[in-house]
């Protein structure tokens, strides 16, 4: 499964282009046979799905789907044109593109997971209020982030079938043994050589907070789209966001999360710490 995840991930890659500026596009007609589309009308079909999402989340689509007018010849030697997004595909409308693609196919449900984490990567990469922030400030944004993504993630769970807090418990460890190469919340809580009451996201720095709010996001996702029902069903789709996340940021040649410094002041202390700082007079707000 690795080495078809490689693969899949490899493909993306070389058939990303850049124009003259600098900014990266895909080529839907590139896109095509990578998402083993046997034609351009079933593929076109899915393109039109996306831009309707896009516009519906009222962004405007225009800003990610170009659509250019390709010449070809017919049989007669005349010319006509031909509908394709050629150009300005951007990295946002191939992952609205993947998630309105046929989940069966393995590199759509890995083509998913590639653009969703390389999308989220360059919104935090493009917001210039959280790239001014100090490491403690981006703990903080992205711990309290999480919190929010996470009560999302418990209803989308409960949906699903997940009811009790021991079921919601074995959910979330599923999704951790999945982006920690095995280990369960216990396991985390051990290798970070926390105390018996210190809470493991408390204690991450904000690459690893990072990934777990993209892994909650994913996982709420995955639930909602493919209207997944059991808990059995629902574990197992929390583990394979875990594992996709966790072999995105291999392919990426990044740090695995449970290998990641662990900071000795919790994201609480910072609030509270911060907090003193604004009632003294020495917040920054």
């Amino acid at each position: 499964m690795n080495q078809v995840t490689n693969q899949h991930r490899q493909t993306f890659e070389d058939i990303r282009q850049y124009r003259e500026e600098g900014r990266e596009f895909w080529s839907a007609r590139d896109l095509l046979p990578v998402l083993e589309y046997s034609s351009w009308d079933k593929f076109e079909a899915v393109i039109r799905k996306a831009i309707q999402a896009c516009d519906n989340s009222g962004i405007p689509s225009a800003d990610h789907f170009s659509q250019v007018g390709k010449k070809v010849t017919i049989g007669s030697g005349a010319e006509r044109h031909i509908s394709d997004y050629d150009c300005h595909l951007s990295r946002y409308a191939c992952y609205l593109i993947v998630q309105n693609g046929d989940p069966t196919k393995p590199v759509i449900a890995n083509g998913q997971t590639y653009f969703a984490l390389q999308t989220r990567r360059q919104e935090l990469a493009d917001d210039l209020a959280f790239q001014q922030l100090d490491e403690d400030k981006k703990r903080v944004f992205l711990r309290n982030e999480l919190k929010e993504h996470n009560k999302q993630l418990v209803e989308a769970a409960n949906q699903a079938g997940i009811e009790s807090g021991l079921d919601f418990a074995i959910f979330q460890n599923h999704g951790y043994q999945g982006l920690y190469g095995g280990l369960d919340a216990k396991g985390i809580h051990q290798k970070k050589g926390l105390k018996k009451r210190q809470q493991i996201l408390d204690h991450m720095g904000s690459t690893e907070l990072a990934a777990n709010l993209f892994r909650a996001t994913q996982a709420e996702e995955k639930l909602r789209r493919e209207g997944i029902k059991g808990k059995q069903k629902a574990n197992q789709a929390h583990y394979e966001v875990g594992a996709k996340v966790r072999q995105t940021i291999e392919d990426l040649g990044g740090t695995m999360p449970e290998e990641l410094p662990t900071p000795k002041t919790s994201t609480k202390s910072l609030e509270k710490q911060h907090k003193k700082q604004i009632g003294a007079g020495g917040g920054d707000e």
